[in-house]
C-alpha cells in the first residue's frame, strides 16, 4: 500500500477558468494494491467566520473540489468532499463524467 501524508489545496471551480475559493488542507492518502485510494484530511488552518460561511455555502451548493498538490498549478483530480462533525474531511474521487 502506498501512502502520502502532507498538504494539498482544495479549489472550488465555477468553471475551467474561474476558481471561486481554495482551502489548504493536511491530507493523508492511502492507495491499495488495486489502485483504489482513500483520503482523509483537515483544514490546515481553522476557518474564521467568513471562511466558514463560504465553505458551508460551497459544500451545500456542490461538494466537488479539485485537489492540487504542492508543485502543481492546477488540480487534475476532481473529488467529492464530506465533512464530519469533528471537522474530518473525507475525499473520494468523483465518478467519471462528473462535471462542474
Amino acid at each position: 500500500m502506498d501512502r502520502f501524508v502532507g498538504q494539498a489545496r482544495l479549489e472550488w471551480q465555477a468553471n475551467h477558468a474561474t476558481c471561486l475559493e481554495n482551502y489548504d488542507i493536511d491530507i493523508t492518502i492511502a492507495v491499495d494494491a488495486v489502485g483504489t485510494w482513500r483520503a482523509t484530511g483537515r483544514h490546515a488552518n481553522a476557518l474564521d467566520t467568513t471562511q466558514r460561511e463560504g465553505w458551508d455555502f460551497l459544500m451545500e451548493m456542490d461538494p466537488y473540489f479539485s485537489i492540487v498538490f504542492p508543485g502543481e498549478d492546477n488540480g487534475g483530480i476532481l473529488v467529492r468532499v464530506c465533512e464530519a462533525e469533528d471537522g474530518t474531511l473525507t475525499l473520494t474521487e468523483a465518478p467519471d463524467g462528473t462535471v462542474r
